[in-house]
């Protein structure tokens, strides 16, 4: 699927597709961080129907709701495509030293090579995490690099 990109200086970036049934929608991503989804009719994009705002984190809701089941897909077919490329999991643990700490305190990336792409907590998938996510005990880290990277990952991570 063709997605194009518009840039829309000072407001952010409005996205467009077309679906399968022909209907033309557009997705702004503001700089404030809320999003709006449109709908346009005839194609016209200067009189797009707006269909949805969502703040911030209603649109990281959604996107979680509409792309956790792909996640672990996307991840598998990644894996292999490219040599060398694995993907694990590693959970957080009660005793681990970086349990009720931020991602970005562990430097996993910076020091392994290997990337924290999800969190997979109870019941929900927060993708693609910043490194301001808190890590909870019990929490599934899903990891994508080299097996020796993810190894360093887990040593990271701890008990």
């Amino acid at each position: 699927m063709e997605v194009t990109e518009v840039l829309l200086p000072g407001v952010g970036i409005r996205y467009e597709f077309t679906t399968s049934r022909g209907a033309r929608i557009g997705v702004v991503a503001r700089r404030n961080g809320d999003t709006e989804l449109l709908s346009y009719s005839g194609g016209d994009p200067d009189t797009p129907r707006h269909l949805l705002h969502l703040s911030r984190e209603e649109a990281e809701t959604v996107a979680e709701i509409l792309g956790a089941p792909r996640i672990a897909e996307r991840f598998a077919d990644l894996t292999r495509e490219v040599p060398g490329l694995v993907s694990g999991q590693i959970e957080v643990g009660p005793r681990s030293p970086y349990r009720d700490r931020a991602l970005g305190d562990t430097r996993a990336r910076t020091r392994t090579g290997a990337s924290i792409v999800a969190i997979v907590r109870g019941d929900h998938v927060i993708a693609s995490p910043t490194p301001a996510q808190l890590l909870r005990a019990g929490d599934v880290l899903v990891v994508v690099g080299t097996a020796e990277g993810i190894a360093g990952v887990e040593s990271i991570i701890g008990a």
